[in-house]
């Protein structure tokens, strides 16, 4: 577990005041630093030891080839992995001839800070010698949320006694060793190993510079890494240049004494393409760490700030009553905007770019747990991310008529919009991602009102999609009309699988069904209010009508015996899955009993209608919430890090609101506590994201319809006060809640329309609004399949300094 006295909580950033050798690979993760193009893994400056090396360009990944004992028409015949691009972290020292290694010598102190509002990494190191050389070693580094292609590191070494002999060795290093990954033997969630796959193409190293050009094997990448420094030391400082196909390095030479410093700053520059020609790669990665050198390394300080207070200036959360998960909640929006800052044209992966977990594709997650937050707090993001998916169209076309079918069939993970999954029945059979697709259009353009995007992007991606579904799914005639009447049709979609991956290839899943359902009448509203963008791509009224009947006549499981919906048709009448007879240890279930045997019992992975009551919340009467959610509860395992936050959301809503703070708990503590035990593959962006679901659509209760917002807020114990800002229609808006009250702060701009529980108030700006909260009627706690609870956050025992068990 990560939570211990190395790691104090405190609201603004990420400490740890003592090294743990044992935790580098967790540590790796969570000090990453990332602006959704290049990403740095919190890696040790001099390189090692280490738990993981990382070095990732969004986008930037190896092709293989996925083997199968027995072909099946359509499946993936290639798989993408991210890669281990080239290093520019590197920074190794030598004292008096003799490497800093915090393995050898004496390692006095050790700090390293991760700054949510500076964006920074910072490290402190007192370290002496075996010889009994005494120095502090300095180092800041940041990957650029202002400029695209860079990262930086000014790094500062000092004796502490006596004069020493310093040598500092800067590199860019490519096809560095990667340990062996045991841990994932056997586990999905883990990363391919893939050997070498970087061929040096150029190599230069000069007092302008270096620079190193590889090529991917398979994939057929162009990868440009470039770095130039700026040394300041006292006088008879040297410094030598070399290159090789998989190094460039800097030695700087120098004799310091005490109360001098040798300052080193390093840019580093990053650049990759499939269809450019090496030059101009070369030249692009030059131009980027040019202009990085021209704005100087204190300028791009101040840039890195300058982002940043805009951010929280519209984006800040604030919970009073529980230091841990109030850093916890800007952990998650720090990290989460890393991930999608300035992705541009390419995906958020389920990692970002802070490990190799999952390959580093991306799946549903992005915009049913990760665009939700970002269309809210940093709008561009999520423009960037959908159009990331239009522009994969051509290949879900094609993937789509492989399959049979018409409109586009999206993949269930990917990198370059190529279906990856090898398994079919949590992969293809999945194609709910296209309505989660839909849903984040719908959103994206509700909350932001950006028509010039719904007429393009958006409203090609929700008449593919409709088209899908409409070719996916069936018409049913009622083999009993009532007398006199028409027969009545009901449309099915049969064959899939929903969020649940414990349940598979089944009829009607409900939420596959009611966000479909969404995605046909958002595109048949959306083609008729741009009816020349509709006839260019060849829409019809027939095929609009077509649209809304199928939508109209959605099949909706639901068991009248027990008075609740189905999570797919005939789930209810499955055996219940023995959980008094499953051990602690064999969860997660999917590493330990057959899918055969998970997929024909009534045993849930993660939300699944549960998550259909949180996004299509007006199928479902409250009544119908209470009751599913009890239901459903008994039968979640949570083997899933998603699932946390959208039983919180549900738990809020239907007045479980100690359960609620439990799970939000578990969702924002999931990498900093490590409960997974896999955050040295990265961090969960989704289930950080959901964590400040919880905040803002749990707990404040606010939902966003046909351009409006409405808020019902409650507030679980300890919490005494929730802050949120959110970005609608282009206005700030924070909202302030206590037990008692609501208040609504609209900054500037013309008035907007909000609802406070059902009540319509207009809200002018730099004019707050008080509203009462009615009191909330406590609910017994529901239960967990047994072994299953969530911790109880509220008999949480403290640790030495006040941190978590």
């Amino acid at each position: 577990m990560i939570r211990h006295p190395a790691f104090p909580a405190e609201p603004w950033c990420l400490r740890e005041t003592q090294l743990e050798l044992g935790l580098l690979a967790q540590t790796e993760s969570l000090f990453a630093l990332s602006n959704g193009h290049v990403g740095w893994r919190g890696n040790l400056d001099e390189g090692e030891p280490h738990g993981l090396p990382g070095s990732y360009l969004n986008g930037c990944y190896e092709r293989r080839s996925l083997l199968y004992p027995e072909y099946g028409y359509g499946w993936p015949e290639f798989g993408q992995t991210i890669i281990n691009v080239t290093n520019g972290k590197l920074i190794r020292l030598l004292v008096d001839d003799e490497p800093f290694d915090v393995r050898y010598g004496q390692l006095r102190a050790h700090e390293r800070m991760l700054d949510f509002r500076a964006g920074t990494l910072t490290r402190t190191a007192d370290w002496v010698s075996p010889a009994g050389r005494a120095v502090r070693v300095t180092s800041t580094r940041l990957v650029s949320l202002a400029q695209r292609s860079v990262a930086a590191i000014c790094y500062e070494v000092e004796p502490l006694d006596e004069p020493a002999d310093f040598v500092v060795q800067s590199e860019l290093v490519a096809n560095e060793p990667l340990p062996t990954a045991e841990h994932v033997l056997g586990d999905p969630r883990g990363a391919t190993a893939l050997g070498l796959v970087l061929h040096g193409e150029m190599h230069t190293a000069d007092a302008g510079g270096a620079l190193l050009v590889h090529r991917t094997e398979h994939s057929k990448l162009l990868v440009a890494a470039a770095m130039q420094h700026e040394v300041d030391g006292p006088a008879g400082t040297r410094q030598s240049f070399e290159s090789q196909p998989d190094l460039a390095r800097l030695t700087v030479s120098a004799t310091v004494a005490p109360r001098q410093r040798l300052r080193l700053v390093k840019f580093a520059g990053y650049g990759w393409s499939s269809a450019r020609s090496l030059p101009a790669i070369r030249d692009q990665v030059q131009a980027a760490l040019a202009a990085a050198v021209q704005t100087g390394w204190q300028g791009l300080v101040d840039q890195q700030r300058e982002f940043l207070d805009d951010f929280w200036g519209r984006a800040d959360l604030e919970i009073d009553g529980d230091v841990e998960v109030q850093q916890a909640m800007r952990f998650a929006l720090f990290h989460v905007l890393q991930a999608g800052a300035r992705a541009e044209l390419q995906a958020i992966g389920a990692k970002g770019l802070t490990g190799p977990g999952y390959d580093g594709h991306a799946f549903w997650d992005t915009e049913m747990f990760v665009l939700p937050m970002l269309t809210l707090t940093y709008p561009g993001a999520a423009a960037d991310a959908l159009r990331w998916r239009h522009s994969t169209l051509p290949k879900a076309r094609d993937r789509a008529r492989q399959l049979g079918l018409r409109g586009a069939a999206f993949p269930w993970r990917t990198i370059n919009g190529a279906e990856c999954s090898a398994y079919w029945p949590a992969g293809t059979a999945a194609f709910h991602v296209n309505a989660d697709i839909a849903d984040a259009v719908i959103r994206y353009v509700d909350v932001t009102d950006d028509t010039d995007f719904e007429a393009g992007p958006g409203l090609e991606l929700l008449v593919e999609t409709a088209r899908l579904w409409l070719s996916l799914g069936h018409f049913e005639q009622s083999a009993s009309p009532a007398a006199g009447m028409p027969p009545e049709a009901t449309f099915h979609i049969d064959g899939v699988t929903g969020p649940d991956e414990y349940s598979a290839v089944a009829d009607d899943n409900i939420y596959t069904n009611l966000m479909a359902q969404h995605n046909l009448r958002a595109a048949a509203d959306a083609v008729q209010r741009h009816p020349a963008q509709a006839s260019a791509l060849a829409v019809s009224s027939a095929e609009i009508e077509a649209w809304r009947r199928a939508a109209d006549a959605m099949a909706v499981p639901y068991d009248d015996q027990l008075g609740v919906h189905q999570q797919a048709a005939g789930f209810t009448r499955h055996a219940t899955w023995d959980f008094g007879r499953t051990s602690e240890a064999k969860y997660p279930l999917l590493r330990h009993f057959p899918y055969f045997d998970l997929y024909r019992k009534q045993v849930v992975k993660q939300a699944d209608l549960v998550l259909a009551m949180q996004h299509r919340p007006h199928a479902f009467s409250a009544e119908e919430k209470a009751r599913n959610f009890e239901y459903y509860e008994r039968l979640t395992v949570r083997d899933s890090s998603l699932s946390a936050s959208t039983q919180a959301v549900i738990a809020t809503e239907v007045g479980q609101l100690e359960l609620a703070y439990d799970y939000l708990a578990e969702s924002a503590l999931i990498d900093l506590d490590d409960t997974e035990r896999n955050v040295h593959d990265g961090l969960h962006l989704a289930a950080l994201a959901g964590a400040w679901s919880v905040a803002v659509a749990g707990f404040g209760g606010m939902r966003s319809k046909y351009g409006k917002l409405t808020f019902a807020p409650r507030l679980p114990e300890p919490i005494t006060q929730l802050s949120f800002a959110v970005v609608f229609r282009g206005q700030a808006l924070r909202t302030v809640i206590t037990k008692a009250a609501a208040t609504y702060t609209l900054a500037a701009g013309p008035p907007v329309v909000l609802h406070h529980y059902g009540h319509e108030f207009t809200l002018p700006a730099g004019q707050p609004t008080t509203l009462d909260i009615p009191p909330t009627v406590s609910q017994k706690r529901v239960r967990q399949p047994e072994g299953r609870e969530p911790a109880r956050r509220s008999q949480r025992q403290p640790g030495p300094l006040g941190a978590g068990t």
